[in-house]
């Protein structure tokens, strides 16, 4: 048994995704319970797409969540849902009750309201923070560079997964993989274009490693481990 978390903030999740394992859960429900905690708290919500995130063109806050069960192969997701500040629930109840495996917009309200969850108002949704982001992205119109395009564009989630996966079955340590990827991805992109991507990789073993272009904090616990923790990891953007 293990769990790891992105950045410092998901140091409370993991450690109740231990005390929750420890009681003898299931690790959907541990990862379902501890995630809700952060998706519906307006100081972390926005950075897991939950309460407080950050609002759309129209203003209103869409929350977005993925959840998998790997060894029977099950899948659910929601997307642009507004109104509910647990996204991954609702993603867990597609997963376990409906015969698609996404839901998006007003479907995925739909489904939600449906199945008991209080859509609520925009306004309890919206923290000051994304308010205040809104309020100067009208002003100015600035138009970021949102770094999950970039790395749709290169496909850069399916070739991690592969790689990764091949790395670990010739038996690298999950450092040495990610760092492999990373390093790919710097020969790929070149370095004055690189940008902020970090990656993790947890084997059968319950041996955690990671790798990244930015200094990437993140956090881990495994069976034997009294406590979860803080680790982290250092950019890496050198070419060969």
């Amino acid at each position: 048994m293990a769990a790891v978390g992105t950045w410092a903030f998901s140091l409370a999740a993991v450690e109740r995704v231990r005390r929750l394992m420890a009681a003898g859960n299931g690790a959907t429900h541990c990862v379902q319970e501890a995630m809700a905690e952060l998706e519906n708290d307006k100081e972390t919500g926005c950075f897991v797409v939950g309460r407080g995130g950050f609002p759309n063109k129209a203003g209103v806050v869409q929350c977005d969540a993925a959840i998998m069960e790997g060894l029977p192969g099950r899948f659910g997701a929601v997307a642009a849902l507004p109104g509910v500040g647990i996204p991954l629930t609702v993603a867990r109840v597609v997963m376990d009750k409906n015969t698609h495996n996404m839901l998006v917009g007003e479907g995925a309200a739909a489904f939600a309201k449906e199945q008991g969850f209080s859509i609520e108002d925009n306004n309890d949704m919206m923290s000051e923070a994304g308010l205040d982001a809104y309020e100067v992205y009208l002003l100015l119109e600035l138009h970021s560079k949102i770094l999950d395009v970039l790395v749709t564009r290169l496909c850069l989630d399916v070739d991690c997964m592969q790689t990764i996966g091949q790395e670990l079955l010739l038996g690298l340590s999950p450092a040495d993989a990610c760092q492999s990827v990373i390093q790919d991805i710097c020969h790929r992109v070149g370095k004055k274009d690189i940008f902020e991507i970090g990656l993790i990789a947890l084997n059968m073993k319950g041996e955690v490693g990671a790798a990244s272009t930015v200094s990437f904090p993140y956090t881990f616990w495994a069976r034997g481990m009294e406590a979860a923790e803080q680790r982290q990891s250092n950019p890496h953007t050198h070419i060969d």
